[in-house]
């Protein structure tokens, strides 16, 4: 089923019969019930509002990523939460769509700068399980009327309904660039390296390691962003600050090649293209290499990339494997398996019963049938 419109769309989760699997682009669907009938909010495109001087722009749910980036780049704007694109990793196609971002709570590497996807988020109309159109939150920045509802749309995964139109605030293109590289560090100065960054004055927009990186090589990136004498302040200090870890520092100020590293970290280009499982670990940054340490214990061809200061991980495992003994305190999610893991292996963490219990809650106020991708989330 593709809507062309919010009163279609309406219409058609109210008449459903069956569980609906939404799509947006198709692009990452790590879980949803394949036996359900796919409803896409694909036709639901194209911007209605862009307002550079207020700073936001609003646009149906199925509006293809490339048209919004496109759109915000001609006034030298964009998305401040840096979304990947799924496709590589999960060799998908499709077309990656605004809606899905949001729905998905897609948040890449400047997310500890400017914050998650759902951070820039000021309003959503949608349509909930019963079929009833809601709107919530506003259209510019000084409206932000229900903002608590904005945020829980973000990351929903479209469990408690299905996103129409989307507002976001976006964020000027910087003047500059530069990336300080650190090579040879292992895990555990890496992390050190990376929040001795993230607690300096120097405003750093990105923060990974690679143990394996492009070259084969173990690099830790430090990004800034800025106007250009600032970004060229930042950098000597950032170099200055890091000198104790005893590492060779670079540090790289073509634009090109910067955004080139940060979409390899972004699109998680290490692991395109490879037959293991894939996993994304949400823990606390410092835990992060002993987190690594205790999967390779049972899985020491396991590879990973360090994200966020290290409180993201990407981790790459056999086929099969669940690491979720290893997290501890964190949170892995199931990104990449066959369909024979994924009918064994919940997609999504197990939340502690009080979380469970509220999250069910929701579940049932917003979709009283059960019908919007049932199972998804537990």
């Amino acid at each position: 089923m593709t809507p062309a419109n919010e009163a279609e769309l309406a219409e058609m989760v109210a008449g459903a019969q069956t569980a609906l699997r939404i799509q947006g682009g198709g692009t990452r669907a790590i879980g949803a019930p394949s036996d359900a009938t796919v409803l896409s909010t694909s036709a639901l495109s194209g911007v209605t509002l862009y307002e550079p001087g207020a700073l936001t722009i609003v646009a149906g749910a199925g509006t293809p990523m490339a048209e919004i980036e496109a759109t915000l780049a001609a006034e030298g704007q964009r998305l401040a939460f840096e979304p990947m694109d799924h496709r590589g990793l999960l060799g998908t196609d499709g077309v990656p769509t605004i809606g899905g971002a949001v729905a998905a709570n897609v948040s890449g590497p400047r997310r500890i700068q400017a914050g998650a996807c759902r951070d820039s988020l000021l309003g959503v109309r949608f349509v909930d399980g019963a079929g009833r159109v809601l709107k919530n939150g506003g259209r510019v920045m000084k409206n932000v009327t229900g903002y608590d509802l904005v945020k829980l749309m973000g990351g929903s995964w479209g469990t408690l309904g299905v996103l129409s139109e989307v507002s976001l605030k976006v964020q000027a293109v910087s003047e500059a660039v530069g990336c300080v590289l650190l090579h040879g560090l292992d895990d555990h100065q890496a992390v050190k390296a990376m929040s001795a960054a993230l607690g300096s004055p120097y405003d750093v927009s990105g923060a990974a390691h690679a143990p394996v990186g492009v070259d084969g090589t173990p690099v830790t990136m430090i990004r800034i962003e800025g106007l250009e004498a600032s970004v060229g302040y930042r950098a000597e200090k950032l170099t200055a600050l890091l000198a104790d870890f005893g590492a060779e520092v670079v540090v790289e100020r073509d634009a090109e090649k910067v955004s080139a590293g940060w979409s390899w970290v972004r699109g998680v280009a290490l692991f395109q293209g490879g037959t293991g499982d894939v996993w994304r670990l949400s823990v606390k940054p410092t835990d992060g290499p002993g987190v690594v340490a205790a999967i390779k214990q049972s899985q020491p061809e396991a590879q990973v990339l360090y994200d966020w200061g290290g409180g993201l991980i990407w981790v790459q495992v056999s086929e099969g494997s669940d690491v979720r003994a290893a997290v501890g305190q964190g949170h892995a999610t199931l990104i990449r398996a066959a369909e024979a893991t994924r009918a064994r292996v919940p997609v999504f963490h197990p939340e502690p019963a009080a979380l469970a219990n509220l999250s069910a809650g929701l579940r049932k106020k917003f979709d009283p049938r059960g019908i919007l991708n049932p199972g998804l989330m537990g």
